[in-house]
């Protein structure tokens, strides 16, 4: 093989100079090779940390995603730690100098974030304790950033008809979407929940092949609960699942998924959060929607229309009614408006 040619210049005296990366040059012939750090052994409390996600997603099933998320909180802040005992490092101070730091980002992270992530270093700290690695919960202590009270909001009646209609076609991807927007609406499932569904999930219907009037969602914690299909959502999936579901299907790999994708492939929750948002350009909503909206106004019109709290609790897969109960302060903000139009000596 030839040899490469030389790269010089030259210079205005007429003679050859070496151009840059000669042996006298620095990374040249003579220099000595950079060797990489190795890489930094964990700390005890990131040793730790390990064995409490671990915790999280066998012993408390919690999903992925989630346990991903408690990683992100975590293990900034106990890098900053550095070595040593948890009885040295997780202290109280330690926790309200991490929140003050946080605080004093630009740009500030929400009220929100700083409080998920006291709450998750509370859990990690609960976990030592039960570990015998701490005597009690240092962050137990460290108050969290007020959050500003707001209410979840619904669309109106009207507004979920006129996003429903805006997923209307004859193609595979729209009939898709108008099944998925349909079911959230139908079942008030968490997005997460509606694209986890696999088709035995859809349970009952009738003998000769109709859809399902009952699905199986996986909550928070991987808890089950069975929720009732309207008989509008199961035709939408019906419709779906005889003319849609299968040509996506032949675009991808063999999968047990309901709502797949244009490659055949399990939709994600961004990609369903999207199709929401097409929906509602494409209707020309003009409200703030969050992924939850669709749950948020399945609560909120079953309690306008009577429902009892428990029994939305349930289909929500609320562990607790007071959660639910924000939706009775909607419902009432709803009448108060009502009335003070309405009755005659209101105002």
């Amino acid at each position: 093989m030839p040899a490469a040619a030389e790269t010089s210049s030259p210079s205005s005296e007429g003679v050859v100079t070496d151009a840059p990366g000669g042996a006298d040059a620095p990374g040249g012939a003579d220099a000595v090779p950079e060797t990489a750090a190795p890489p930094r052994r964990p700390t005890a409390l990131e040793r730790q940390l390990e064995r409490y996600l671990r915790h999280l997603t066998i012993e408390r099933g919690r999903s992925p995603h989630t346990v991903a998320a408690y990683r992100r909180d975590l293990a900034p802040f106990l890098a900053e730690l550095g070595e040593g005992s948890a009885t040295e490092l997780l202290t109280a101070s330690a926790i309200s100098a991490h929140s003050l730091r946080l605080r004093e980002r630009v740009p500030q992270p929400a009220a929100s974030s700083l409080a998920r992530i006291l709450s998750s270093i509370r859990g990690f700290a609960r976990f030592l304790v039960d570990e015998g690695l701490l005597d009690d919960d240092p962050a137990r202590d460290v108050p969290a950033p007020k959050l500003p009270s707001r209410l979840p909001k619904a669309l109106s009646y009207d507004q979920v008809e006129r996003l429903l209609a805006a997923t209307e076609g004859e193609d595979p991807v729209r009939m898709r979407d108008r099944a998925l927007l349909e079911l959230l609406y139908a079942t008030g499932a968490r997005v997460s929940e509606a694209v986890g569904l696999d088709l035995d999930d859809l349970l009952g219907g009738d003998p000769d092949g109709g859809a399902a009037d009952a699905v199986r969602l996986f909550g928070k914690g991987g808890k089950q609960r069975l929720v009732p299909v309207g008989s509008m959502a199961r035709a939408a999936i019906e419709a779906y699942l005889v003319r849609a579901r299968p040509e996506l299907a032949r675009q991808g790999a063999a999968t047990p998924a309901l709502f797949l994708g244009a490659r055949g492939a399990r939709v994600s929750r961004q990609s369903a959060w999207l199709i929401i948002r097409a929906a509602a350009e494409r209707a020309e909503l003009d409200v703030d929607l969050s992924p939850h909206s669709l749950r948020h106004s399945f609560a909120t019109h079953l309690l306008e229309r009577g429902a009892d709290v428990r029994v939305v609790q349930e289909l929500l897969g609320h562990a607790n009614v007071a959660t639910t109960q924000i939706y009775t302060m909607v419902t009432a903000d709803t009448l108060r408006e009502a009335y003070l139009v309405a009755h005659p000596r209101a105002r």
